[in-house]
């Protein structure tokens, strides 16, 4: 694998607003009723390892009206990896944690991407799909939120019983925008995209990236994180009508 290190730097509306990722307003689903907030949510000592392979760790998020990505174990060198079909569709898989902000250190990830999504835009909410997303969900003090933020929380809340999660982190692979941008999203500044990878120069080729949840944070959202309560990986081409094939391996949280 080739390494790439960084140090720097259950209704209409569901986990932000469909994590208001540009999906055309659609939602995602829980497979559990509890809120990814809970304070029942299990305390995890560091380093975690996921294998993204190993589907039992995982929970499924479903988007409804739309078609489902596959996903899949599939045979890659130098063992097994998961594989993300995606056809004019969008879903999620999920994992819930607990990491307290001290706590927070390096995130390590590997995947591998088939080919980038003609005509995808990260930062148009009409276009913005992306073969592969690593997806970090804070808490924080909503108290901060702004007037629209915030009527964005408790309407989320009064209709899933979840608010809107205090900040999410991306790390997306961008069609043309340049590596370590930074993308706000459009309906939602809570909602942040980190372009770790842009372009078809590395397509094909399996990834390994170390980041620094921290500095990446403050990078993204200028002020230091809250607790990490839950990460997630998607592959999307629901807004592009497209395809693309996409491969997760491990994800290390250290």
């Amino acid at each position: 694998m080739i390494n790439r290190s960084s140090a720097a730097p259950r209704a209409t509306l569901l986990w932000a607003l469909g994590l208001c990722m540009g999906l055309s307003a659609c939602s995602l689903v829980p497979p559990q009723p509890e809120p990814l907030s809970s304070p029942a949510a299990p305390l995890r000592q560091l380093p975690l390892q996921f294998n993204a392979h190993d589907k039992s760790q995982w929970e499924k998020m479903v988007l409804p009206g739309k078609l489902r990505t596959a996903y899949k174990v599939e045979r890659q060198n130098p063992g097994y990896a998961l594989k993300a079909q995606a056809e004019s569709s969008a879903s999620m898989l999920r994992q819930r944690v607990h990491i307290a902000p001290d706590q927070l250190g390096r995130l390590s990830f590997d995947w591998r991407v088939a080919q980038l999504i003609p005509g995808a835009d990260m930062m148009q909410r009409e276009s913005e799909d992306s073969p592969v997303r690593l997806i970090l969900v804070f808490e924080g003090d909503r108290q901060q939120f702004s007037p629209k933020n915030a009527m964005l929380s408790e309407l989320t809340q009064s209709l899933t019983g979840d608010p809107l999660p205090y900040a999410t982190l991306m790390y997306v692979w961008c069609n043309q925008c340049p590596p370590e941008s930074v993308i706000v999203n459009p309906r939602t500044d809570r909602i942040r995209k980190l372009a770790v990878e842009s372009g078809p120069g590395r397509v094909g080729q399996w990834l390994s990236y170390q980041r620094n949840i921290r500095a990446d944070f403050e990078k993204a959202f200028g002020e230091a994180p809250g607790a990490l309560l839950g990460l997630a990986i998607m592959t999307d081409t629901d807004n592009t009508r497209s395809a693309t094939r996409a491969w997760y391996g491990q994800i290390r949280l250290d």
